[in-house]
């Protein structure tokens, strides 16, 4: 290799999937060295075939390991990949809580990015899936800021937005946006395919608006056992709410209450309307310089505290000292948020400044 000429970085995806495959797609795509451990021979070939991973291997040391296995059995391939050597490991499952707890090794960084495709495997997988989409990352108090930060990073470079909070927050916000919405477009669905069979033409007249609600539902189902086990207490909490919501509902139509309606539907769709979207321009950016002590936790801790409170972190970075265990955690939000989060900092101990950006 020429002098001054780094190597490539090396990275192992640990189950070849739709969303592995894309991981991998995308290492590829910024220059890494991917290897795919997969079990399943076709799967693999397949992989290889479609430039998901450049070859097939086994566990072995590497930059970054990336496990997209079944939820159910994430701790395992999480702890074989840190025992092989891995520098650092994060997984892409839907359910944190449990393997944050299994895993107290500082090099593992919990992480979930919500994206997907209806498409099954690997074909589905596609160098950009994770462009504009949130990757949440959900670090435990075990959690290296090093570890979290290079993960961070290699994320941002797919074009994706993280956003950090505890991975037992995780777990109950998702099954509010992505588990229970699956489970109620499958219902829907069902629902449809039971009238069906008895008005032929009911599915041909299925328009826009029915084909959006369980678009989610043509997803594999694979996956939704484990997820629907090791996340079974907060989807119950949600379903209930959910089936007590439609109750009411119910009750509101069957009454005949316009009103009630009116304004149900009315807050649903101010609430719909006010879904965030993306970053703003750089004008309406502030920088928040937030002096720490250099110390494992830290940028877990600010980031959780501005999820917390709302605030989305657009770009992150560390700057330690070279003088001292000390250093500066560099955050960049919307201005018209500067001075929640200012406020939040100060009141857990921090003397943050704050400048907009020119």
């Amino acid at each position: 290799m020429s002098a001054g000429v780094s190597p490539p970085r090396t990275a192992a995806i640990v189950g070849v999937g739709l969303i592995g495959g894309s991981v991998g797609m995308a290492l590829r795509s910024a220059g890494w060295r991917v290897t795919g451990v997969e079990h399943d021979s076709g799967r693999a070939a397949r992989a290889v075939e479609l430039g998901a991973v450049d070859k097939i291997g086994g566990p072995g040391p590497c930059d970054l390991a990336v496990v997209a296995t079944p939820v159910g059995v994430i701790p395992e391939a999480v702890q074989a990949m840190l025992d092989a050597g891995a520098r650092v490991v994060t997984d892409v499952g839907s359910v944190k809580a449990p393997v944050a707890a299994a895993i107290t090794d500082p090099r593992f960084v919990p992480g979930h990015p919500m994206a997907g495709s209806e498409q099954d495997g690997v074909d589905g997988a596609s160098a950009d899936m994770f462009r504009g989409a949130r990757w949440v990352l959900t670090p435990s108090p075990h959690t290296d800021d090093a570890a979290l930060t290079y993960v961070r990073d290699v994320v941002t470079g797919f074009g994706a937005q993280v956003i950090m909070v505890t991975p037992e927050r995780h777990d109950s916000l998702v099954a509010v946006v992505s588990h229970v919405p699956h489970l109620t477009a499958a219902t829907l669905m069902r629902l449809a395919e039971r009238r069906a069979n008895e008005h032929r033409a009911l599915l041909r007249l299925a328009a826009g608006g029915f084909r959006d609600m369980t678009r989610v539902a043509a997803g594999h189902p694979a996956i939704w056992p484990d997820i629907c086990t090791e996340n079974r207490v907060a989807i119950v909490d949600v379903l209930d709410e959910l089936v007590s919501d439609l109750a009411e509902l119910r009750d509101i139509v069957s009454e005949g209450d316009q009103e009630r309606l009116m304004a149900h539907l009315s807050a649903a769709r101010i609430a719909r309307r006010n879904l965030p979207t993306s970053a703003p321009i750089p004008e309406k950016v502030s920088e928040i310089r937030i002096p720490v002590r250099d110390q494992q936790g830290e940028i877990a801790a600010i980031a959780t505290l501005a999820s917390d409170l709302d605030v989305n972190i657009y770009d992150l970075e560390i700057a330690h000292s070279s003088e001292g265990p000390r250093g500066v955690v560099v955050i960049l939000v919307d201005t018209a948020m500067a001075e929640r989060i200012t406020g939040g900092l100060m009141a857990t101990g921090y003397r943050p400044s704050a400048r907009p950006l020119d």
